[in-house]
């Protein structure tokens, strides 16, 4: 039979209680071997009589084996487990022996030895028992032996986890991650109703495997952790029950055993944040420290189709790695990317979706044709890989070389109308030359009309990406260094009309034009923001008809004064969008040139 642990909501409750006290307790500076102390505040005392080892302590809840010997202030023994050699096991927090006990065994450590003094009401009362006479002061002497860490998976008793023993100080796994598991199920009569046997077997977290609750149980172990899982029917199989064609059926509303060994597992990382670019971690790398953008890389790399055909292969039979710079659309997106997160020496296997592949045409590659939209498998190992250096890592000199480096780039990519590609450029320069006060005089006016412009172009790639609110940000960032800064007051406007936010852009037009009487972009948006005005007030017009439509003729006549020509009123607006972004800030150019 299987002996199934006696848990239910009430004790858990009063094990979190319990817990609290325990806490309060080691606090305390520990006792040394024949010191006694006073625990918590009801009168029980602790005489240390041998050290525990390690230093780890149960907790309430947990399922201790002790052995522990009682006797009566005269010396009268009462009980004792050491007389038939036979130690004792409890379940801390219930009061199994007596409730002022628990609260002492939550102090000690495995191995140890104490001498705890109960008064009555932390004994056995004003009743007594029998050989214990009314409000008597009772010893027990504790050899703590081992115990059992007992976990409430879901908090509501529908899975208790005992934790028969520790795994390694990896883990636990997530919801993308492969594992390998060894289990075995059993109903209450010890009918065996699943076994993986010593092989286990492997699956994904997500995908789930044979009950709820063997699949939420993994994800709070270690590798190497072994549990005994005891499962009720609403995590088990429920109403329905399961039926098998080997081993035995499992019947409706039926609990569970469940010992389970969390053999390995292997990470997968959602490297693009959609699913559609994940890496498998095969093997771990060295130390902490990723390749990153910019980093110069080598490495080797098997790539597939999904049934397996191999389509390419570098640095494997003689072939030369491959070496490229991440970020610099040297390789598919999807390989660059997930490059740029390893660590060196790391096996992984990436999948990649064909959104960040070979998209929807066919490529034909060394070895075979990749078909249209194919989701493809890459065996990748980082061989070795340089990474671009921080600006921390950088002296003043390189670090304003480099971010006019990068701006130019950036320059570059803006013409080619790479437009996300360079306002990463723009941003990466701006972080190279960022706002920490490192550099005084000529060098500190050099940087600021740098990071300026660097803000003015990302500002102006926003634009274009129909990224309003990014662009806004930018622009308000220059306008706190330089509040009549025309250009990112022209360009904050054009953001906010392009969030309908018009007084905020009539707002914005005003300053700029104060500041740049004749200038002729200026004038053009100026020209679109009373229509698109005019626009809103027609709208505004029809709603209020649509609202009140017993207003009077007067209100109807007022709303005909707005009509105006609307035809072309969204043609001028992107007319004079397109005029403000023609091309990047060439002034800012200049003074970078200059450095």
């Amino acid at each position: 039979m299987v002996e199934f642990s006696k848990v239910n909501l009430k004790d858990i409750e009063e094990d979190d209680e319990g817990e609290e006290e325990g806490e309060e307790v080691e606090s305390a500076p520990p006792l040394k071997v024949g010191e006694e102390r006073e625990i918590g505040s009801n009168g029980l005392k602790k005489k240390l009589m041998k050290r525990g080892l390690n230093w780890e302590t149960p907790q309430f809840g947990d399922e201790v084996t002790v052995h522990y010997v009682g006797s009566l202030s005269d010396g009268s023994i009462f009980i004792s487990t050491r007389a038939s050699n036979e130690p004792f096991t409890l379940k801390l927090g219930r009061g199994d022996i007596v409730i002022g006990l628990d609260h002492g065994i939550v102090t000690m450590r495995r191995g140890e030895v104490a001498l705890f003094t109960l008064p009555p009401e932390l004994a056995y009362g004003a009743s007594g028992r029998a050989g214990i006479p009314p409000n008597a002061v009772v010893q027990l002497e504790v050899e703590l032996l081992s115990w059992i860490t007992v976990v409430d998976v879901c908090k509501d008793g529908g899975i208790i986890k005992k934790i028969l023993e520790n795994g390694e100080q990896i883990g636990p796994p997530g919801d993308l991650d492969e594992v390998r598991v060894n289990y075995k199920a059993m109903l209450v009569d010890g009918t065996i109703v699943a076994d993986t046997r010593d092989e286990g077997v492997e699956f994904y977290i997500k995908d789930g495997h044979f009950c709820p609750a063997l699949v939420k149980a993994i994800k709070t172990m270690k590798k190497g952790e072994r549990v005994n899982l005891v499962v009720q029917p609403q995590y088990g199989f429920g109403e329905v029950g399961k039926k098998s064609n080997e081993l035995p059926s499992i019947p409706p509303k039926s609990t569970l055993s469940i010992s389970a060994e969390l053999l390995s597992f292997k990470r997968v990382i959602d490297i693009t944040g959609d699913l559609k670019v994940k890496k498998k971690v095969l093997r771990e790398g060295e130390g902490t420290v990723t390749a990153n953008e910019g980093a110069a890389v080598t490495v080797r790399y098997k790539a597939m189709l999904e049934d397996g055909t191999v389509f390419e292969r570098k640095g494997i039979d003689g072939e030369q790695p491959l070496e490229f710079i991440t970020d610099e659309e040297q390789t598919i997106v999807g390989l660059d990317r997930a490059v740029s997160t390893m660590k060196k020496n790391e096996y992984a296997l990436v999948t990649i979706s064909p959104e960040y592949g070979f998209g929807s045409t066919e490529v034909k590659q060394d070895l075979a044709v990749v078909p249209p939209s194919s989701t493809i498998l890459y065996e990748v190992e980082m061989l070795d890989f340089v990474r671009e250096k921080a600006p921390w890592e950088m002296s003043n000199a390189e670090r304003i070389e480099a971010a006019a480096w990068k701006k130019e780039e950036g320059n570059q990519l803006f013409k080619n109308g790479k437009y996300q590609r360079a306002a990463k450029k723009y941003d990466k320069a701006a972080d190279y030359v960022g706002e920490d006060g490192y550099l005084t005089g000529d060098d500190e006016k050099v940087v600021k009309s740098l990071r300026v412009s660097c803000w003015l172009n990302g500002a102006a790639c926003s634009l274009k990406l129909n990224n309003f609110g990014e662009a806004i940000n930018l622009c308000s960032k220059i306008l706190d260094v330089e509040s009549c800064n025309v250009k990112a007051l022209y360009r904050r406007a054009q953001a906010y009309m392009g969030i309908s936010e018009l007084h905020s852009a009539e707002m914005d037009i005003k300053r700029a034009s104060e500041a740049d009487p004749h200038n002729r972009e200026i004038k053009l948006i100026q020209k679109s923001l009373k229509q698109l005005q005019a626009e809103s007030n027609r709208r505004d017009a029809k709603l209020y008809k649509a609202m009140f439509p017993s207003t009077s003729k007067d209100a109807s006549t007022a709303a005909k004064r707005l009509k105006t020509g609307e035809d072309d009123t969204r043609d001028e607006y992107v007319s004079a969008m397109e005029a403000g972004n023609a091309s990047v800030d060439q002034a800012a150019s200049d003074t970078t040139a200059k450095t």
